[in-house]
Formats: C-alpha cells, sequence, structure tokens
C-alpha cells in the first residue's frame, strides 16, 4: 500500500543501461533509474519472483530474464504477504481509495478517503497497478532501501509500466524471503534510495502528469 507522504509518479529517466541479463545501470543515490526490459517469447510463461529479503523483483521467462529491479516492499508491521499468487486485476492509472488528499479550490491538502476534511477526495496514484491479492499490488512509486510501504511492492519509475507490460492476468507470482535469482541476479541489481526525494507537489499529484509514462521502448 502507498504510504502516506511517498508517492510515485516523478523522476525523469537517464543512464545507460548494461545490456547483459538484466543488469541495470549505476544508479546514484536518490537518482533517476532507468531499465530495459525484454519481450517475453512465450507471454504464458512470465513468471515473476520478489526476493523480500534484497527487495528485488524478477520477471523469469524459464531461466530467461525478461527484467530485474529492486522494489520497496511492506514494512513488518505491515508485511508484504509471501507466497504463490496471480495477478488478476491491472489498471493503469490507479489512485489510492484510503489516502491522498482533499482539494479546496487553490488547495490541495493531504487527506484520508475517511476523514472529515471538506473538499473534494483525490487517491495518491499508484500507476501500473497490478494486483495479485485483496489490496496488494505492484505500483509506481518511490523504492528505499529499507522496507517502507504498507504490504504493496512499489517500482521506480519506469520499471513500473514494463512491468505492466510484462504481465498479464493469469501470470505467476511468487513472494519469498529469498528467490535462487538472489545469488545470480541479485547482485547486478542496482540499489535505490529515494529517502532523500522531496515530497511531489500536491498540485501535480492530483492530475494525469503524476503518471509517470517511459521515455523509450517498453519492450526489447
Amino acid at each position: 500500500m502507498q504510504m502516506f507522504k511517498r508517492v510515485v509518479f516523478l523522476l525523469a529517466l537517464c543512464g545507460p543501461f548494461i545490456f547483459t541479463s538484466c543488469e541495470t545501470s549505476r544508479v546514484a543515490s536518490g537518482g533517476p533509474y532507468h531499465v530495459t526490459a525484454y519481450k517475453p517469447n512465450d507471454p504464458s510463461k512470465v513468471v515473476v519472483k520478489v526476493s523480500l529479503s534484497k527487495q528485488n523483483v524478477y520477471v523469469m521467462e524459464g531461466d530467461r530474464c525478461l527484467m530485474a529491479v529492486a522494489c520497496s516492499v511492506g514494512i513488518p508491521s505491515k508485511p508484504t504477504p509471501r507466497g504463490n499468487f496471480t495477478i488478476y486485476r491491472k489498471e493503469e492509472d490507479k489512485r489510492s481509495g484510503s489516502y491522498g488528499f482533499r482539494v479546496q479550490g487553490d488547495r490541495v491538502v493531504p487527506a484520508e478517503a475517511g476523514s472529515n476534511i471538506p473538499g473534494r477526495y483525490v487517491g495518491y496514484p499508484m500507476g501500473f497497478w497490478c494486483e495479485f491479492a485483496p489490496a496488494y499490488g505492484f505500483h509506481q512509486g518511490f523504492v528505499h532501501p529499507a522496507p517502507r510501504t504498507h504490504g504493496c511492492i512499489r517500482l521506480k519509475g519506469e520499471a513500473a509500466p514494463k512491468f505492466y507490460g510484462l504481465v498479464h492476468n493469469g501470470t505467476p507470482v511468487h513472494i519469498a524471503t529469498t528467490q535462487p535469482e538472489d545469488e545470480t541476479l541479485g547482485p547486478k541489481v542496482k540499489r535505490v534510495d529515494d529517502s532523500r526525494a522531496p515530497d511531489p507537489d500536491p498540485h501535480i499529484s492530483i492530475t494525469s502528469a503524476a503518471f509517470e509514462k517511459p521515455s523509450g521502448p517498453l519492450l526489447e
């Protein structure tokens, strides 16, 4: 789930990608994140693996890595569920039904959906939503070096739309403390630290500009 003050959307994309089996570019702390994702030969064979201990997402087609990226997972009090799931709902421009803003004319104030704060409610952007369990999904957002979410799995910048393009309803999702790919692919995944990034402008967060689209080809 989206944290109350850390949302999605921003960050222009840059940096070269090393085209070697899901290796990402070297990203400066707090900087933008550019990744490459590869088209599957058989979309029905795509499998998603999430390593909670490494905070990595591996999108695999058999032994072939289609994309490997850093992510943020749930805090201990609101953990990301472990187990075997499937993607069953996708929504490109999803907004939170729990946390967001109240729009009061020119003012935009943070507010929970059920609060008594006056104004029109607009949920926090949770772009490229891929739901795998009720109220749990992959979505675009800030990525931190330590668990940070309310249980959802956040993907930084253009990693989210590329993940969205790789999976479909029915794609298996395996979430565990560790994954076999931690040893082989994990060391190549560059870490991301958005903990010092400024909070997004709420006037932007309530618009379509909050959803960051990919700057180049979706899949290679």
